[in-house]
């Protein structure tokens, strides 16, 4: 999924959150508030899941270069 399906899923849960809160659509409306709890967090360990990744190629290139 990683961080483009992380984003898709915000999208889609704040998109939902606006048109379930128009219609009045409660039930909708905590299933998109939901998604929003659960991709943001998401989105962050991915994060930095991909800078941890990058520093250790950093140290990688740096340890074989001597």
């Amino acid at each position: 999924m990683g961080v483009p399906g992380a984003i898709i899923a915000i999208l889609a849960a704040i998109t939902g959150i606006i048109l379930s809160a128009l219609s009045s659509n409660w039930t909708s409306l905590i299933l998109s508030v939901g998604l929003l709890f659960i991709a943001l967090p998401f989105i962050r360990f991915i994060m930095m899941v991909h800078s941890a990744n990058d520093r250790l190629d950093a140290l990688e290139k740096k340890g074989s270069g001597k």
